[in-house]
């Protein structure tokens, strides 16, 4: 009986927090829209930095997860970072669950930098509606009837696969106010997914070449 009370407290709480979204959904359109534009400005101002991100090992790999998800506009070196770090990142206790780790380290950062993606939306779905460009428009309404169908399979899919196309998913997301909570959790387990594979690519690809010709790697 406790359980169920806290289970509809808490679901009581979210859904409190999700009206207040929607209350101040024009500001949180204009935050992610200036979240956005200052990670792509950070992007181009420091990108041999965020290149070295890799030295900070699981915290550079949350970093690099981090500007990647946040915006597609800017050439972040997520993918290769990650990879590399799968290459060479490994627990003393398992080696092998290094690409685990990163993996997870990565996927967290890139669903935090995803929110302000869904932030945008969020705000300007609207405009997308009713933008003049007909090509865009176009885009728009296909993704929405894909989220309207298969919003959560949809959403999975293009975060657990490496491609180009998830701004737009996550923008219409955000667009059509789709659940946060679920926003949230089917990026941490995609993404999550998405990282692993690259990092595992890295430690068994690369590495294991490196290996083969009596590397410490």
């Amino acid at each position: 009986m406790k359980t169920i009370t806290e289970n509809n407290s808490k679901s009581g709480k979210w859904a409190k927090f999700e009206k207040i979204l929607k209350r101040w959904e024009y500001w949180l359109g204009i935050v992610g829209l200036l979240l956005t534009g200052g990670v792509v400005a950070a992007v181009f101002l420091y990108f041999d930095d965020i290149q070295a991100l890799g030295g900070y090992g699981y915290l550079g790999a949350f970093l690099i997860g981090l500007f990647g998800g946040a915006t597609y506009i800017a050439p972040v070196p997520m993918l290769p970072v990650i990879f590399l770090l799968g290459t060479v990142l490994k627990p003393d206790f398992a080696p092998y669950l290094g690409p685990l780790f990163v993996g997870i380290a990565a996927g967290a950062g890139e669903t935090v930098g995803a929110l302000t993606i869904y932030m945008t939306g969020y705000g300007g779905g609207a405009a997308l509606a009713h933008t003049k460009h007909t090509k865009v428009r176009a885009i728009y309404s296909r993704i929405l009837r894909w989220m309207k169908r298969r919003g959560a399979l949809v959403l999975f899919i293009f975060s657990a696969v490496v491609n180009p196309f998830f701004y737009p998913i996550a923008i219409t997301a955000g667009a059509t106010h789709y659940s946060l909570k679920k926003y949230i959790l089917i990026c941490i387990v995609g993404k999550t997914i998405k990282g692993i594979t690259v990092a595992a690519a890295g430690y068994w690809g690369l590495g294991g070449i490196l290996r083969a010709f009596g590397l410490p790697i």
